[in-house]
C-alpha cells in the first residue's frame, strides 16, 4: 500500500482571470476525436522528486515535469536540476530558504503567467489556455495534442494511502475523512480507465471517478519547443489563439 502521507503538496487556492483564454474556443470542426489512449511517458526512466518531498513546490515541480515530457518527445530529455527548481520557487512563489515559514506553495495561474513572461530554465511557454476540467474530451485533446495538461487537485485524505487514486464515497468505512489539500501535477497520459500524472518522482494513476471528483483546475500548455518540433495540430486554431493573445497584451 502506498504511503504519501509525508509528502508535500503546495497548490494554493484557485485564482481566475477573465482574460484567460478557453481551450474549447480553438477546437475547430476539422479536429478529429481524441485517440482512445495517449502516452508521452515512454522512455523516461527517472522523473525526479524536484524537492516536493521537502518543499511545497508542486507548482514548480509540475513545470519541471512538463519540460521533461516535452524534451524527451522532441529530442533529448532535459531534467531541470534541483537548485534551479528552488530558484524558481523563490522567484515565482515567494519562498525564502532562510525562512521556513515562507514555504507556502504557489498559485498555478501566477506560475503560468510568470513562465509565459520570463521563460523557465530556457524553455519558453508560448501560451496557455484552459480546458474545462469536467470535459474529458477537452482534457484528452489537451494531452494528445500538446503532451499533457497542468492541473490542480483538491486531494482527499484517502489519496495518502492509495496505490491508484480512486474516489471513495464518504472516505470509506475505515478511512480518515476530509481534505488533504491542493496539489499541482502534470498529466501526460490517459487511457479508457483514467489518467496518469507525475508526482513525487513517480507516475501515479487516477481513475476517471477520482478525476471527476477532485480535479478542479486545468491548463493546456503550449510549449514553444513542442510547437517548433511538432507544428500546429491540424484542427486546432493556433493562429487565432496567438491573435487573441496579442490582443489581450
Amino acid at each position: 500500500m502506498a504511503d504519501h502521507s509525508k509528502m508535500k503538496l503546495g497548490r494554493k487556492a484557485i485564482k481566475t482571470d477573465t482574460r484567460t483564454l478557453a481551450f474549447a474556443n480553438y477546437l475547430t470542426p476539422a479536429l478529429p476525436p481524441p485517440p482512445p489512449t495517449a502516452d508521452w511517458t515512454k522512455g523516461i526512466a527517472s522523473w525526479g522528486m524536484m524537492l516536493n518531498d521537502t518543499l511545497g513546490d508542486c507548482t514548480i515541480a509540475g513545470v519541471g515535469h512538463a519540460v521533461q515530457v516535452w524534451t524527451a518527445n522532441t529530442g533529448s530529455e532535459v531534467t531541470v536540476p534541483d537548485p534551479t527548481i528552488v530558484s524558481y520557487y523563490e522567484q515565482w512563489d515567494g519562498y525564502v530558504p532562510s525562512n521556513p515559514s515562507s514555504d507556502q506553495g504557489g498559485i498555478e495561474l501566477d506560475v503560468l503567467n510568470d513562465w509565459q513572461k520570463n521563460g523557465f530554465a530556457g524553455n519558453a511557454l508560448t501560451a496557455f489556455v484552459d480546458p474545462a476540467p469536467a470535459s474529458l474530451v477537452q482534457i484528452h485533446q489537451s494531452i494528445a495534442l500538446f503532451g499533457g495538461v497542468y492541473i490542480g487537485l483538491a486531494l482527499p485524505i484517502t489519496a495518502q494511502t492509495q496505490d491508484v487514486w480512486d474516489y471513495v464515497p464518504n472516505g470509506g468505512a475505515n478511512a480518515k475523512k476530509g481534505s488533504w489539500g491542493g496539489h499541482c501535477v502534470f498529466v501526460p497520459k490517459y487511457d479508457q480507465h483514467g489518467f496518469t500524472c507525475i508526482t513525487w518522482g513517480q507516475l501515479k494513476t487516477m481513475t476517471v471517478a477520482f478525476w471527476k471528483k477532485y480535479c478542479d483546475e486545468a491548463h493546456t500548455l503550449l510549449g514553444q519547443g513542442w510547437l517548433t518540433a511538432k507544428g500546429a495540430p491540424s484542427g486546432f486554431d493556433q493562429a487565432q489563439l496567438l491573435a487573441d493573445l496579442k490582443a489581450i497584451k
